[in-house]
């Protein structure tokens, strides 16, 4: 594997990582070192929204501070790079804590995030994400 090949592997798990981080810290404007301003972004498999970057990070921002702790944990990354395009399987594990009747619950599931990416002026940006649900555990 030559040194382009890896500069390009770590900088495709720092966008990851930055999408983690982001989601788990409320940090809704990092998205936008994630994604494509068009992006397309499909969380129905757990219940969530379709749609494009923009109306997503709004319903990201509105709908999980339900949650009053999350951590996401990556696993293995199957990177498949095409020039200055790249297919992403990141298989996850995200637990989440939620309040009923001020006791707290948890809710876990875990998948694998499918990313089409695409190398940009500013970096490797994700311009389509599907979530695919495996388990979740209430």
């Amino acid at each position: 594997m030559d040194a382009a090949v890896l500069a390009d592997r770590l900088a495709i798990a720092d966008v990851l990582t930055s999408y983690t981080v982001a989601i788990d810290t409320d940090d809704w404007d990092r998205l936008d070192t994630v994604f494509t301003e068009d992006a397309e972004i499909d969380y129905s498999e757990s219940g969530g929204q379709v749609g494009r970057f923009p109306e997503i990070k709004k319903w990201l921002a509105e709908t999980l501070p339900m949650f009053i702790r999350r951590q996401h944990q990556l696993g293995q990354l199957d990177v498949r790079l095409d020039g200055d395009s790249a297919t992403v399987a990141a298989y996850f594990i995200n637990p989440m804590v939620y309040l009923v009747d001020g006791e707290e619950r948890m809710f876990e599931c875990g998948g694998v995030y499918h990313h089409e990416m695409v190398r940009t002026p500013a970096g490797w940006r994700s311009r389509k994400l599907h979530e695919q649900l495996v388990w979740r555990r209430a």
